[in-house]
């Protein structure tokens, strides 16, 4: 991922976008804030929950949360901590949860969940994504 603007051709269908917020707001519900896909060269917002505004640096939280993927998943190979699953971040009005697979990634912010609703959305992610390396 660079700082340049994401490419014009969207990185997934429009199935697959809805695909991806069916399966995130299946994990968490109302609860869901935003949904956004990324992959190493493009991404994009599948899901704004309609009490949000879409005023947020799309293009420096890709930035970063691809960057900080690439460096944890490599950090943490081999660790007795076993296999990088996802990760948490906390902020003062809600959550963002990161999961992916080599290939691709989504990014959901969230209103407080529980821990197993935090595992069962990763887990969905990972899921799903890797279905969709599985078939090309």
């Amino acid at each position: 991922m660079t700082d340049e603007e994401p490419l014009t051709e969207a990185p997934l269908t429009d199935a697959r976008a809805e695909q991806l917020t069916r399966t995130c707001r299946s994990a968490v519900g109302d609860n869901c804030r935003s949904v956004m896909y990324f992959d190493s060269t493009n991404y994009m917002q599948v899901y704004l929950r309609s009490d949000l505004e879409q005023d947020a640096d799309q293009m420096s939280f890709i930035g970063h949360e691809w960057h900080d993927f690439k460096t944890t998943t490599d950090a943490y190979k081999g660790s007795e901590l076993g296999q990088y699953r996802y990760t948490i971040r906390t902020f003062e009005n809600g959550y963002l949860v990161r999961a992916g697979t080599q290939n691709a990634g989504a990014f959901v912010t969230t209103d407080g969940l529980t821990m197993q609703d935090f595992e069962a959305l990763a887990t969905a992610i990972v899921e799903l994504l890797a279905s969709w390396d599985d078939r090309e």
